[in-house]
């Protein structure tokens, strides 16, 4: 046989087209476009047609502004759902949708227009609301593509659609028509910046700066009724407040019924006498510096019910009332009552008969009162209402500020008041609603559990859900009032014809026609007769907007029934979508809209602060796409918990990009070694599997299994580390370093090389398919360069996962029982390479093929190492392996295979320079190097190999 020359020609080295640098910004786009082109999204609904459905309801995102991190996360953990849904082997449609009314536009639009808005009509403001909607689900259409999310991109629903606002405002008129709704005079929460109420869930808590001040009512009825102690003396009520501008709507004071109030002098003598709680006696004297502490009398809370107190400084009566809200925790334990500025006094003042009044304008402004704060806003009116107090003796000792948390206006973050004015009002104890919705909240899963309590405490404890906006952008109250005696038609029917036109024109119709168009014909006022109606010029709370999406978007079509399988969203919407749609499900259908609702965390910087751009805390997404890639963001979210507040800083996508690397160098080892393999070429049954890639198709099945499971719980983080672990541990750091002598110097033919690209592409197959719905680029990159088998779908994300019982039937059987031996065996491989990187370091070799090892073992390790003698030398990467019985063995133990105690580990390992010479073509070190005629340089084991590859006439 002639000499061969070029040894590195028979060096099998990796080739591939999967290149080492992702280059995620540019790339990622081009698989956008590309799947555009193959209409990918209809292709996979195609594909699962026939397949069991689940269904994912998208929450709208409000139509205002680009996405911020918050959205990201949001959509690509819907995304993440979807495709291991789709991976799963489920039918698994995506109908994304956006919220589009509501104030944050209507604000855009002021700020855009100026003073012009005021010469617009309600149709023009109404226009030009719309346009600034459609831009932003433009923007952020195009943002939610390019962050890999699949779905209907091209035909979502939107809240102002034609069809979406007449089920809107029929939803209402159903409400209405079941008895649910009322209008009333109460207090709501008010904000004054934008002058229209709010619902709860447009409400945040802030820290804000508010007056402390003592007050005291003056007692007009006989004190001798009180206790005969106080004949003759000057009584007085002591109140706390932080809002002093209330006073002037205050009509009673509240005292608990079951508490003890004491009444307080200087002295026994003394003509002043003050009333508080027993408890609140020491703190109320202490802040107000006053000289009180003489008990006269001890009076039952109940004993204050109807007495007489004088207003601090109107010409009013105020009563004595009893509340079991009233505590006994800060203030006085006597609480002044504002029937007009509380929803409890509101209560209060309904049980008594209280006037529910209300001195405050839409802009907060006092209409009417005093000179001191007619005119004044409600917070700049609270310091000429101290000095009035002041000036009049109600004052108790000096004024304080008091730093708390109070409601903002989670749109403008300005404070908000309580202010009664006229709304409309859903009942929540109507036809025992909320005693059937809790039914229904016991019933349907929440995640995490605490969901279930949180929900059901929130609709235990929330009052009625006040509809009705004084904006312009949003779906009309489709209501008409008389115009002789001012009452609302509460006929539901009376708004038939307005329904039809909303699907023909949406609900600018309600201000583009006359009643007539709007209105069922014959219609006459059943309280005073009158064929004379005007149009309600309030809009709809946007939380029922959005509450109805489920009747909008589930079960119209056979591909998306009602209820959906999943709500996800984040905290915030227990008091918001979650329970809106859930109201809305109960009334229209009995039951929710979900069969389980899970909760997603805020976004925090490594700081732990909440992400905000206003605050310059924020990270924009397009920014990390731009620098990073898509796929950086997608791994995020997958590493994460997202049930918990997740964290996000420049640091952690650094690191995010090192395991993104990592896992592609697996991949672009696997198909760097599978360029000239053909996975239909051979069967299975004749493939020479060797015991390691028994070993490695275990730990594949194993892995698969703990993913598949992990997907099923939607613990992404779980899938994430898994597969992370498997890779970089059990795959780049054991079996593709034990591989790589195998695959580059066996012959390329060889049994042997086969069985190794046959198990990497095994293994790489299932891993791009298990990685697609997290990498949904990079698994597609690596589909492309997979060696083709003739069924394989074209895309990643047509295919479905690779059941683990797949991968653990193509194990040998002959090896079944062996692989419990490869625990231990990687134990002491750990160990050895321990010792063979001191000798590294101590420059006894420059690497480890340069080493001899040897091995004294006695007992079980004796037993174990002589059993795979022959293969040592390859699972530790050496030269040679010397191996040595002993009889006594050490206290030293490993881990076993888990199935009980751990086996002594006898093992002494020294480390010393290979023998012989190094071979020139797998340099490993050999004493047969020189002794080969045709081929003197290298090793016994190439010099076989040259053969054959001399033989199959390569």
């Amino acid at each position: 046989m002639p000499k061969i020359l070029d040894l590195k020609s028979t060096i099998n080295l990796p080739q591939t087209g999967f290149a080492m640098k992702a280059n995620l910004p540019q790339n990622e786009p081009r698989w956008l476009e590309k799947w555009a082109q193959q209409g990918l999204y209809r292709a996979i609904r195609g594909a699962r047609s026939e397949a069991p459905l689940f269904v994912l309801h998208d929450g709208p995102p409000y139509a205002n502004g680009r996405i911020h991190l918050g959205t990201a996360l949001n959509k690509v953990l819907k995304d993440l759902i979807v495709k291991s849904k789709t991976l799963e082997g489920f039918n698994a449609p995506y109908l994304p949708g956006w919220d589009c009314h509501g104030l944050p536009i209507e604000i855009n639009i002021d700020k855009e227009l100026g003073p012009r808005k005021a010469q617009l009509s309600p149709l023009e403001i109404r226009q030009a609301c719309r346009r600034n909607a459609e831009k932003f689900i433009n923007q952020q259409r195009e943002d939610f593509r390019r962050l890999g999310v699949f779905g209907e991109w091209d035909r979502p629903y939107t809240t102002m659609s034609p069809e979406y606002e007449a089920l809107t405002a029929e939803t209402f008129l159903e409400f209405l028509k079941q008895g649910y709704i009322y209008r009333g005079l109460k207090p709501v929460y008010w904000c004054i910046r934008d002058r229209t109420a709010l619902a709860e869930a447009e409400v945040e808590y802030e820290n804000h700066r508010s007056p402390s001040i003592y007050v005291r009512y003056r007692l007009l009825s006989d004190p001798a009724g009180l206790d005969p102690a106080l004949a003759g003396r000057n009584v007085y009520v002591m109140i706390w407040t932080t809002t002093p501008w209330t006073l002037p709507a205050s009509m009673a004071v509240a005292f608990h019924p079951d508490f003890e109030y004491v009444a307080a002098a200087q002295s026994e003598n003394a003509a002043d006498v003050y009333l508080l709680e027993a408890r609140r006696l020491e703190p109320a004297l202490a802040e107000t510096g006053l000289e009180a502490g003489t008990v006269l009398a001890r009076i039952p809370g109940r004993k204050f019910e109807h007495v007489k107190f004088q207003h601090p400084f109107l010409n009013r009566e105020v009563p004595g009332v009893l509340a079991d809200y009233v505590t006994a925790e800060d203030g006085t334990g006597a609480v002044h009552t504002a029937p007009g500025h509380g929803r409890e006094d509101f209560e209060t003042g309904a049980r008594y008969g209280l006037e529910v009044y209300n001195p405050v304008g839409t802009r907060g402004e006092f209409t009417e009162g005093l000179e001191e704060y007619r005119g004044k806003t409600v917070f700049q009116a609270n310091e000429p209402i101290i000095e009035l107090l002041r000036a009049r003796g109600a004052l108790v000792g000096p004024p304080h500020t008091l730093d708390h948390s109070y409601p903002h206006c989670w749109r403008c973050h300005q404070p908000v008041i309580f202010r009664a004015s006229f709304q409309w009002f859903f009942q929540m104890d109507h036809d025992r609603l909320r005693e059937r919705t809790l039914e229904v909240v016991s019933q349907t899963r929440w995640s995490p559990e605490w969901g279930e309590s949180r929900m059901a405490n929130m609709v235990a404890t929330r009052p009625d859900w006040c509809l009705s906006r004084q904006r312009v952008w949003g779906v009309p109250i489709a209501v008409f009032h008389c115009d002789s005696c001012d009452k609302p038609l509460m006929d539901a029917a009376a708004a038939a014809p307005a329904i039809e036109l909303f699907r023909k024109e949406g609900a600018d119709a309600w201000w583009s026609h006359p009643v007539e168009d709007l209105m069922q014909p014959g219609m006459r006022c059943p309280e005073c007769g009158s064929s004379q109606f005007r149009k309600e010029t309030d809009t709809l709370d946007v939380w029922l907007d959005s509450g109805c999406s489920h009747l909008v978007v589930l079960g119209r079509r056979p591909d998306l029934p009602w209820p959906a399988d999943v709500y996800i969203e984040g905290g915030d919407q227990h008091r918001g979508w979650f329970q809106s749609s859930l109201l809305v499900g109960m009334v229209k259908r009995g039951a929710a809209p979900y069969r389980q609702a899970m909760t997603v965390g805020w976004v925090l910087d490594d700081q732990g602060r909440a992400m905000s751009k206003s605050k310059g805390t924020g990270i924009d997404p397009n920014n990390v796409i731009k620098s990073h890639g898509a796929e950086i963001i997608r791994l995020w979210v997958a590493s994460v918990d997202f049930r918990e507040d997740v964290v996000i800083s420049a640091q952690i996508l650094d690191r995010l990009s090192e395991a993104y690397r990592k896992l592609r160098n697996t991949f672009r080892y696997c198909l760097g070694n599978l360029y000239d393999f053909d996975p239909g070429s051979q069967p299975e049954d004749a493939v020479s599997l060797e015991e390691i890639d028994a070993w490695a198709l275990e730990r594949t099945s194993d892995v698969l299994a703990e993913v598949e499971a992990a997907y099923r719980q939607q613990a992404f983080h779980k899938v994430y580390r898994a597969l992370y672990d498997f890779a970089i541990v059990d795959l780049s750091a054991f079996y593709f370093d034990i591989l790589k002598d195998r695959l580059y110097t066996a012959p390329a033919r060889s049994a042997r090389r086969r069985a190794a690209q046959w198990t990497l592409y095994r293994i790489a197959d299932a891993l791009a398919r298990v990685l697609a719905p997290i990498l949904c680029f990079t698994a597609e990159e690596v589909w492309t360069h997979l060696p083709a088998e003739s069924s394989r779908e074209s895309s990643v994300h047509l295919a479905t996962s690779i059941r683990p019982d797949a991968i653990r039937t193509r194990i040998p059987a002959r090896f079944v029982q062996r692989l419990a031996n490869w625990p231990r065996l990687i134990v002491i491989r750990n160990e050895v390479l321990k010792t063979l990187e001191g000798a590294r370091q101590q420059k006894v070799i420059g690497g480890g093929l340069e080493a001899l090892v040897r091995l004294q073992a006695g007992g079980e390790t004796a037993r174990l190492l002589e059993e795979y003698r022959d293969f040592l030398p390859f699972l530790f990467i050496v030269s040679q392996v010397d191996l040595e019985a002993r009889a006594v063995a050490s206290a030293e133990n490993i881990p076993g295979d888990g199935s009980g105690p751990a086996p002594a580990l006898d093992l002494s390992i020294t480390v010393e320079h290979a023998r012989g010479t190094k071979c020139a073509r797998c340099w490993n070190y050999s004493e047969y190097v020189g002794q080969n005629a045709e081929n003197p340089e290298v090793c016994e084991r190439c010099a076989e190999a040259l053969r054959e590859i001399e033989n199959d006439g390569v």
